[in-house]
């Protein structure tokens, strides 16, 4: 047994690696979908709406590693914490790869009309939510509880702003109507946003469980 735990260690570090790389594909692809919004550039969102792939293949990898650190190793403590969160963290770096799809597909509506309003909240709640993704699997890696509980407190930036964004476009829909199709479509990216910061407040909370063995989720949801 003892010589199989040098092994674990590093089978360990590959899962984190890869979790790491997948992370970095799923905010490279947020990253581009605002980009193509905001510069109103049809190239770049199709590169988003069709560069799915590499994430998907990821995920089948990640899932497979973890099964099998699971099945050879029979991890305790810490350990099967570790692996039981890398399962759930790579379902919702997939899934944050597809709500940048989502947010392409929104971009591409939306440049086939004339701009509602210069794009401002947009690309800040873009900003934010790509930080808390970035925070979230650094705490992951560095099992550092402090900086997942900064990742949940930026959780009401992000919806404070979807609600502005909300506000702001209701106005221009309501002073012209020609405006509602391309500002229902900038409601959803908002939306879209948001959900990305809760996919790593998710990643958050599962770095606090994996240290500390304590389930913040509905502690948080009632004291808010």
């Amino acid at each position: 047994m003892d010589r199989q735990v040098p092994h674990f260690r590093e089978e360990l570090e590959a899962l984190q690696g890869r979790l790491l790389e997948m992370g970095g594909l799923a905010e490279e692809r947020v990253r581009a979908a605002l980009e193509g919004l905001v510069k109103r550039d049809p190239a770049t969102i199709n590169k988003v709406l069709s560069g799915d792939e590499p994430i998907n293949q990821l995920h089948i990898e990640i899932d497979n590693r973890c099964f099998r650190l699971l099945a050879l190793h029979q991890p305790m403590a810490t350990d099967l914490r570790a692996i039981v969160a890398a399962v759930k963290i790579n379902t919702d770096l997939e899934r944050v790869g597809d709500l940048a799809v989502n947010i392409a597909e929104a971009g591409n509506r939306y440049i086939g009309h004339a701009p509602v309003k210069q794009l401002i909240d947009i690309p800040q709640m873009g900003q934010i939510a790509q930080a808390m993704l970035r925070d979230a699997l650094d705490a992951f890696v560095k099992r550092d509880t402090e900086l997942a509980t900064r990742v949940l407190n930026e959780d009401d930036r992000l919806d404070s702003l979807k609600t502005q964004v909300f506000r702001d476009l209701l106005t221009h829909m309501l002073q012209n109507q020609g405006t509602v199709e391309p500002s229902l479509d900038l409601i959803l990216v908002s939306r879209h946003l948001e959900r990305i910061g809760d996919h790593a407040t998710n990643i958050a909370e599962d770095v606090i469980f994996m240290v500390s063995a304590l389930d913040v989720r509905h502690h948080l949801a009632g004291s808010s």
